[in-house]
């Protein structure tokens, strides 16, 4: 009963946190939808194979395929504020590596373009630098292979009219993972 449990979640939901947070403490969410389109993972057929879950028995390599995630339900435990009020879903693609965030949120006011895009960028530079990088760039997903930032928020995919706001941020599900599991052995070191 005096347990401390930690979690660094999924790859996923170290995409989406920052990025709801950041919008959040300025403009508000009142309610949001995300799919990440997934680089297929280990845990995957390679081939089409028997599986209980029709999804599931499809090739990895030859498909897109959809299936769930628990990303947007884990924000909400890591931003209680957020509880609720997200929800999503996951496309497996075959891609060896990189994922992409899509998430389209309703906000508490009115915003443009310029003021999600200039609130993203301020957060990477502020208390998320090196969790949230910031992309001006026309890059596609080979372009994250092996990048250390848990999101790469992408400014050039904002689309916003009035209170409906669509923003996409890329991820190495691989490589950006790994980096946030260092970063809480590095925290936890310091209790031993």
């Amino acid at each position: 009963a005096d347990s401390n449990i930690i979690s660094n979640a999924s790859c996923t939901t170290n995409c989406l946190a920052p990025i709801a947070k950041a919008i959040n403490d300025t403009v508000g969410i009142e309610q949001g939808s995300m799919t990440t389109i997934h680089a297929y993972t280990n845990d995957q057929n390679l081939s089409d194979v028997y599986h209980p879950d029709l999804y599931r028995a499809r090739s990895a390599t030859q498909s897109m395929i959809p299936t769930k995630t628990g990303a947007a339900k884990a924000v909400g435990l890591v931003l209680p504020e957020l509880a609720g009020k997200l929800d999503g879903m996951s496309v497996r693609v075959p891609t060896i590596n990189v994922s992409l965030v899509d998430f389209t949120f309703i906000t508490k006011r009115d915003t443009t373009v310029a003021e999600i895009n200039e609130i993203m960028k301020a957060a990477s530079v502020g208390s998320m630098k090196d969790i949230l990088q910031y992309n001006e760039l026309p890059l596609v997903s080979i372009d994250f292979n092996h990048n250390p930032a848990s999101s790469i928020f992408d400014s050039t995919q904002t689309k916003a009219d009035g209170k409906l706001v669509k923003v996409m941020a890329w991820y190495d599900n691989e490589w950006g993972f790994s980096n946030r599991m260092l970063d809480q052995v590095k925290a936890l070191g310091k209790y031993l």
